[in-house]
């Protein structure tokens, strides 16, 4: 018995077997897409930066993620900021079947690199997405490195999220959403938001929780519009006063 676990676990971790999974993941989302009745909700909000030839930062938050890439424009180059991780790995090679290429790591481990790739990208014209409560949370929580990532490149970040009336919500630390296909679901997209590169501590501090206010009422009005009971997000993040 013992043995059969170790060849299982030899196999899961198979290249060919996370390839496979993965464009099969892929294909459930295009299949869930597809299927169902999707509408794009604020999406004047990311169509100005589109038509002003200007990047930003897409914040989304980590439960709501793989959805949310369908209300993307394909033609626009998005990297996502995805962890090392075996899940971050997971997460990477599945948006990727889907057109979305990624940059690898993250602004809590390795934060400075992390956020020196996401800022040539960005000077290279190319919009980069973040979770700002992944990868390990908590949930619905904004982390500090989106608000240096906003300040130093001095561009917008936009919130995204999306909601499905059929699906399961799991019971995992950021509560992921997977979409059933054949379902009525929402994109929303939120209002830019400018961090001033001059902006001190305070300041950033506000616009910080001003950000995550705005990434949960975003989240909670999708949900009561498509008719899902909302998430609600992890105990606060007791920052330094």
């Amino acid at each position: 018995m013992r043995a059969f676990k170790v060849l299982i676990k030899k196999i899961l971790k198979s290249d060919a077997v996370m390839f496979s999974a993965c464009w099969l993941a892929a294909q459930y989302m295009r299949l869930a897409w597809y299927s169902g009745r999707w509408e794009i909700k604020g999406k004047e909000n990311i169509d100005k930066l589109y038509d002003a030839g200007k990047p930003c930062i897409v914040c989304l938050w980590h439960g709501r993620l793989l959805m949310s890439t369908f209300g993307w424009q394909r033609e626009k180059s998005l990297k996502m900021l995805i962890s090392a991780h075996r899940d971050g790995a997971l997460i990477a090679n599945i948006v990727k079947h889907v057109g979305i290429d990624h940059i690898t790591g993250s602004t809590s481990k390795g934060g400075t690199a992390a956020l020196r790739n996401a800022l040539r990208s960005l000077k290279a014209g190319e919009y980069v997405g973040i979770t700002p409560d992944g990868p390990r949370g908590p949930r619905m929580r904004i982390s500090t490195g989106v608000m240096s990532l906003a300040k130093l490149s001095g561009l917008p970040i936009v919130p995204i999220t999306f909601s499905v009336k059929r699906g399961k919500c799991f019971r995992s630390w950021d509560r992921f959403l997977l979409a059933y296909p054949f379902s009525r679901g929402v994109i929303q997209w939120g209002e830019p938001m400018v961090v001033p590169k001059d902006a001190d501590q305070q300041a950033l501090a506000a616009l910080q929780e001003r950000l995550e206010e705005q990434m949960n009422t975003l989240t909670y009005n999708a949900d009561i519009y498509i008719g899902r009971d909302p998430v609600e997000p992890a105990a606060p993040i007791r920052r330094a006063k």
